[in-house]
């Protein structure tokens, strides 16, 4: 099973950030064990979001021709939980731009503006097509901003 732990794209700047949200449902599978009768989202999920978030960063900022997947989280600071009922906001910022085919991000979820993580990691870029059908992932980005980009 893939989570798609982005709801929904705010906003982004190409080549420098983007803001998100995940919106944590006392539906998802995951909080079942995740503490029996204390359901809390797992911080690694909150970082696995940012990552998609830098993710799709890449994607609208290269035409849809690359992906950013994760080989490195040099620092991760947790400062508290996410309960279901919570919308995490998500903000992604690129670090720098590394070389054409690596790239290093800073990324913030925060829940009514007091910060849950902080995170800096880094990654390779990828062609998109070789992960994903690059049509599909336009419609979905689209879904997730809202916009008629690619209508």
């Amino acid at each position: 099973m893939r989570y798609l732990l982005v709801d929904r794209i705010l906003e982004w700047k190409t080549n420098e950030s983007i803001k998100g949200v995940k919106n944590v449902a006392l539906s998802e599978d995951f909080l079942e064990f995740h503490f029996p009768k204390n359901p809390i989202m797992p911080g690694v999920l909150l970082l696995e979001a940012l990552v998609q978030l830098a993710g799709w960063l890449e994607a609208v900022s290269s035409d849809f021709q690359n992906w950013f997947l994760l080989k490195t989280v040099q620092r991760g600071t947790f400062y508290g939980f996410a309960f279901p009922g919570d919308a995490v906001e998500l903000e992604v910022r690129r670090r720098s731009n590394g070389s054409p085919v690596n790239r290093s991000f800073s990324g913030v979820c925060a829940v009514g503006g007091k910060r849950k993580i902080v995170a800096e990691f880094e990654g390779d870029l990828v062609p998109l097509g070789d992960l994903e059908s690059v049509d599909d992932q336009k419609k979905l980005f689209q879904l997730l901003t809202r916009s008629e980009l690619f209508k």
